[in-house]
């Protein structure tokens, strides 16, 4: 990343990313994972491996600053989302295509680049080291793709005369596949070139011996003519003249001297410094291929947001096409998105296309109709480009469309003409912004001495902050080309600030602000409502259900407007998340103008209620999400905010799944809870933070969960919210025990405890006292956390929380078995379980029946202690809990160890001890290492033993965990 390299676990996860890269943008199916690690004889737990590894790749990949939205869940597997991310081989595929395409229309200098820069991106085998067979299988075929576009490259340096360049590399190439004809071919054509006739000769016989010994054959037609040819010094093998350079395929020949019709060229300059566009130039150049004049027009129909390169890419695919249509190229803006002047009538626009095509000005009928037939009659033999600008609808079109199929259209518009792909088939070109490295290419084309390249970090902050929409780096590169003395850091700050951006992006004559009102100033007022309301959230994008909340709406209303603003490019779709839900998010830009509509438009009580509705409705969503994944509203405490009413079949449906709308939603939820806080809304903040704690928790988020915590606190301290505040304090503490943070925990559950004391709240001093309890136990204090816990069962149990009371029993049956009383921690566990399942199959019931299975292994009960820990597997591993994977592979492994299966509990604790290092816990990650360290005893490797056992040992003295400690210490003393 970046050009860092990022180590991968180990060959599952290498095979699984292997899969999801060569799909990328794709869904990749958990059996076809399964089948490719396991190859057809999978273990019971394959599927929850999968997951295991999946979840691995999240964390490591978030590390490196990725963000989660990278690895999505998408029924019925993963897929790997490109957005915002670059793969080479999609990029060296389309360079290869455009390379291939360039050769075909004899563009030899520009196709001999392409390919070049697209076998630059190779760096080695491709999947090396990673296992198997569809990766395999992926892996040889492309590698004969490399090899035959290297082949189609050397060839074309050959025309180009670089024949001495290409010696060294392409020996190297027919060494190593020698049974390749058409490189042998290309070394003897070199070598020949370069006077090495004796060289080339040899390199025939050593083929041929070679094709006769392994395939016990003669070499190929074009190799033994080739051979011949050499041997008489053909003359055809001279370098060829340099071939004209000529547009696309061959153009068409120049009419017949008799005809003295009017040729009219009305396309504008070219655009200056065109960079990318790549994989559309592509898609338009269909338009061009095996036209016929029974066809119908080939239309392509390019449209986008204001400002992302409509009109250039339309200039400039025209100019490229233009040897194609050797009796015209014509050209309109028909301004239908122009605040200074009225959409240009498709009967002003027949009369000038009439003219210039050759008809006298008294013969054009004053008919619109009338002008439509005489205008395609003069077209019915002609091989003309049409160029509609700026069109506003498809009436306004219609009759500037060609009746013959050997003319072309290029449709530029911000609408999305549904009628032209339907009726006439057109080639859509859906416009996005620049990729990121094309943004930062193209002001480097358009700020003069280097300066873009002298400073790439800041050139990368500037593209992003103009959204790499190429009319903002336009300006932006505009202003830099013409203010010498700015450096690049100048400008990025002068962007940076939100209130200046448009401002600074929205001078001279192109303005981006300019161009976002005309597409505003056709939204009908519910659309335009939406619009604003839109940029009043901080969330990085939205769903129906938010955007319903904004305007008040039903949901059904809210996705026609939604969708209505996809229509005109100002949202766009970036996908479907875990829930089902299509996810809608707005350009920074766009955003940054609907906030200046908003405080012109709306008055502030408007602005604030539309914003307290959705900030009111993450709430709704994530209590109900909270109590499905508890099976009751259990583990927290609620403020007083009144919730939104969201729809009920919606929130069921939102909610089916609850973790997965809380991993949909997370980093919406984090910025509520930032903007609650902000606006001072704390008990709306401190309360949804605490919903969404289930998340952090359990995926082990815990950065997002400390900051929610620290914005939910200043904002309750700073409204005196003595029972916010409480509440706060003690989920922070929870995340800092979390962390292995004792010190830190301590004193703020210390807090916490006397703060919920003093508000009188019975249920949240159970929670503290909880919370203190497990930090009892982890610094060996087992008499003062079974005092605690006995509290804070019956404060559970007057509070009606039965997940609570279910953890506390199974905290009390670990603590009987700390002390060895394994009867009494049977039955401490069999109540918790008892508990547990009146709520359902929870993360409370997977830690209750890790209580039990503990239990029962410590009363020898291996058998009954296995199929617990089993069940525990299941539940902890479909809800991606990691650290309760730890602990239930910790569980199995020690029970396979009881049992005298030291080698199976070995491979179990190895798969635990991966797991546990990618939740980044070190105590699990010492339990873990320990439990290792007596399997390895138990095989008689005491090497490894007394390696796991001090690194165990090292963890948990750096954790802080004295109990643990002791036991590896007196296990590291032990003969």
């Amino acid at each position: 990343m970046d050009g860092r390299r990022i180590a991968i676990g180990g060959p599952r996860q290498r095979t699984i990313l292997a899969l999801l890269l060569l799909s990328p943008d794709s869904v990749v199916s958990v059996d076809a994972m399964v089948e490719a690690v396991w190859q057809g004889v999978p273990p019971a737990t394959a599927r929850t491996q999968v997951a295991i590894c999946i979840a691995g790749l999240r964390k490591i990949f978030r590390a490196e600053g990725c963000g989660d939205e990278l690895i999505a869940t998408v029924h019925p597997g993963y897929q790997f989302n490109t957005r915002g991310h670059r793969i080479d081989l999609p990029a060296f595929q389309r360079l290869a295509q455009e390379a291939e395409q360039a050769a075909g229309q004899r563009h030899t200098a520009e196709a001999a680049e392409l390919y070049e820069r697209a076998l630059g991106l190779w760096r080695g085998p491709v999947l090396e080291g990673v296992t198997g067979r569809p990766v395999e299988d992926e892996a040889g075929r492309l590698e004969e793709v490399r090899l035959a576009c290297y082949e189609a490259a050397v060839e074309l340096q050959l025309a180009l005369g670089r024949h001495l360049d290409v010696i060294g590399t392409l020996t190297a190439v027919v060494r190593e596949h020698p049974l390749r004809e058409r490189a042998r071919q290309s070394l003897m054509l070199a070598q020949y070139r370069a006077g090495r006739r004796a060289e080339a000769m040899e390199t025939f016989r050593e083929g041929r011996r070679q094709f006769i010994d392994e395939l016990g054959l003669e070499p190929g037609t074009p190799l033994i003519q080739l051979h011949d040819a050499i041997l008489r010094d053909d003359p055809a093998l001279s370098l060829p003249d340099a071939p004209a350079p000529e547009p696309l395929e061959e153009a068409a020949p120049p009419p017949p001297a008799a005809d003295t019709r009017p040729t009219p060229s009305f396309l504008p300059p070219n655009v200056p410094a065109f960079t990318g566009r790549g994989a559309e130039t592509a898609l338009l150049d269909r338009l061009v291929e095996g036209r016929s004049e029974e066809q119908p027009p080939g239309i392509g129909l390019i449209t986008g947001v204001a400002g992302v390169g409509k009109t250039g890419l339309a200039v400039h695919w025209a100019h490229r096409a233009s040897g194609h249509f050797p009796d015209g190229r014509l050209y309109v803006d028909l301004c239908g998105h122009d605040e200074t002047h009225e959409p240009t009538s498709a009967a002003d626009v027949l009369s000038r296309f009439l003219r210039a095509l050759g008809v006298p000005s008294e013969q054009i009928p004053a008919d619109t109709g009338e002008r439509t037939e005489l205008y395609r009659s003069m077209l019915a033999d002609r091989r003309v480009l049409v160029v509609l600008d700026n069109a506003r609808t498809v009436g306004q079109i219609h009759p500037l469309l060609p009746g013959t199929g050997q003319c072309c259209v290029i449709v530029t518009s911000r609408e999305p003409m549904e009628q032209l792909l339907l009726r006439y088939g057109a080639v859509r070109v859906q416009l996005g912004v620049l990729p990121p490295a094309e943004a930062v290419e193209l002001l480097n084309r358009i700020v003069p001495e280097d300066r873009i390249a002298a400073d790439p970090e800041q050139a990368e902050r500037l593209a992003e902050l103009c959204d790499r929409l190429p009319l903002a780096l336009r300006i932006a590169a505009a202003r830099l080309a013409s203010k010498a003395h700015w450096s690049v850091r100048h400008l990025v700050a002068r962007l940076a600030d939100e209130r200046r951006r448009l401002d600074e992006l929205s001078q001279g004559e192109s303005q981006v602000r300019a161009g976002f009102a005309l597409s505003y100033r056709y939204l009908a007022p519910d659309a335009a409502q939406l619009y604003r309301r839109l940029a009043l959230l901080a969330a990085p994008d939205v769903t129906v259900w938010t955007a319903a909340a904004l305007v008040d709406a039903h949901p059904f209303e809210a996705e026609r407007l939604l969708e209505h603003l996809v229509d005109v490019q100002l949202l766009e779709v970036t996908g479907t998340d875990g829930t089902g839900q299509l996810r809608f998010r707005m350009q920074n830009l766009l955003r940054l103008f609907a906030a200046e509509r908003a405080r012109q438009e709306e008055t502030e009580e408007d602005r604030a209620a539309s914003l307290d509705r959705a900030l009111r409705g993450y709430l709704t969503v994530a209590e109900r999400a909270h109590r499905q994944e508890y099976g009751g509203d259990y583990s927290l405490i609620h403020g007083s905010t009144p919730r939104y009413p969201v729809d009920e079949p919606l929130l069921d449906e939102l909610t089916a799944t609850p973790l997965e709308w809380f991993e949909a939603e997370r980093l919406s939820l984090i910025a509520a809870v930032d903007q609650a806080a902000g606006l001072g809304m704390d008990e709306l903040a401190w309360d949804l933070a605490g919903c969404a704690s289930v998340l952090f928790e359990t995926r082990d988020y815990l950065e997002d969960w400390q900051y929610c915590c620290e914005r939910a606190l200043a904002a309750t301290r700073a409204a005196g919210n003595l029972r916010g505040e409480a509440a706060t304090l003690e989920s922070l503490g929870g995340s800092w025990i979390r962390s292995r943070h004792v010190t830190e925990a301590t004193d703020l559950l210390s807090q916490a405890l006397a703060k919920f004391e003093q508000a009188g709240e019975d249920h949240g001093r159970g929670l503290a006292l909880r919370s203190l309890a497990v930090l009892d136990r982890t610094q060996g204090d087992l008499s003062s956390a079974a005092v605690r816990l006995k509290e804070a069962v019956e404060l559970f149990r007057a509070a009606g929380d039965l997940s609570s009371e279910a953890h506390v029993l199974g905290y009390l049956a670990q603590g009987e078995l700390d002390l060895g009383r394994p009867e009494e921690a049977l039955v401490y566990a069999e109540g918790a379980v008892a508990v547990a399942e009146r709520v359902g199959e929870t993360r409370g019931t997977a830690q209750a029946l890790y209580r039990l299975g503990r239990a029962l292994l410590a009363l020898g009960r291996f058998e009954e202690a296995e199929r617990r820990l089993h069940a525990v597997v299941r539940i902890v591993t479909a809800k991606e809990d990691l650290l309760g994977t730890v602990y239930a592979r910790l569980g199995l492994g020690e029970t396979l160890l009881r049992r005298g299966l030291a080698a199976e509990a070995h491979a179990e604790l190895l798969e635990g001890l991966d797991v546990a290092r990618r939740a980044g816990n070190m105590v699990a990650e010492g339990r873990i290492g320990a439990a290792l360290g007596r399997a390895a005893r138990t095989l008689g490797r005491s090497g490894e033993a007394r390696d796991r056992l001090t690194r165990a040992a090292d963890l948990f003295r750096t954790a802080g965990a004295k109990r643990d400690l002791e036991l590896a210490e007196e296990e590291l003393a032990a003969p």
